[in-house]
């Protein structure tokens, strides 16, 4: 929304925007002020920036494999006190992933030319009374006869 008002300000002006926009005059003023000055910004943001290129210098500094867990530890070795789920936050808006290893497991194998199964309850799960309606999946592939 910021970038949506910092194009449009000088046609419309702010105040008309932010009416328009949830959002109030005074929280894009802020946002531009902590822009210019980032000494203005929250401590969570000063942190966030600080931890950003720690985050970033681990990462490339491993080959760029390491994952949340990796740098979490690696990042409390080296003294820098921080939550997992705090590296994990900033990992995510940085856009970084560690290296998956191994193979993907598949758990089904479907077989699209076998015809579904015939649906007898209607997906009507309900039954009025107990014993009236027992439900089972017994897929199995049909043998050739």
């Amino acid at each position: 929304m910021i970038s949506f008002i910092d194009d449009h300000r000088a046609v419309y002006g702010v105040e008309p925007i932010c009416k328009v926009l949830p959002i109030a005059p005074s929280s894009y003023h802020a946002r531009v002020t902590q822009r210019t000055d980032p000494a203005k910004a929250s401590a969570r943001a000063r942190r966030d920036a600080d931890l950003r290129t720690e985050i970033r210098r681990v990462f490339e500094a491993n080959f760029e494999v390491y994952g949340v867990r990796k740098i979490w530890h690696e990042l409390g070795r080296e003294g820098v006190s921080v939550a997992r789920c705090t590296v994990a936050r900033l990992m995510r808006q940085m856009e970084l992933r560690g290296v998956i290893r191994g193979k993907e497991a598949r758990t089904t194998i479907s077989d699209k030319a076998m015809p579904c199964p015939a649906d007898r309850v209607n997906r009507q799960f309900q039954a009025s009374r107990p014993n009236l309606l027992w439900l089972a999946d017994f897929s199995v592939p049909q043998q050739a006869a």
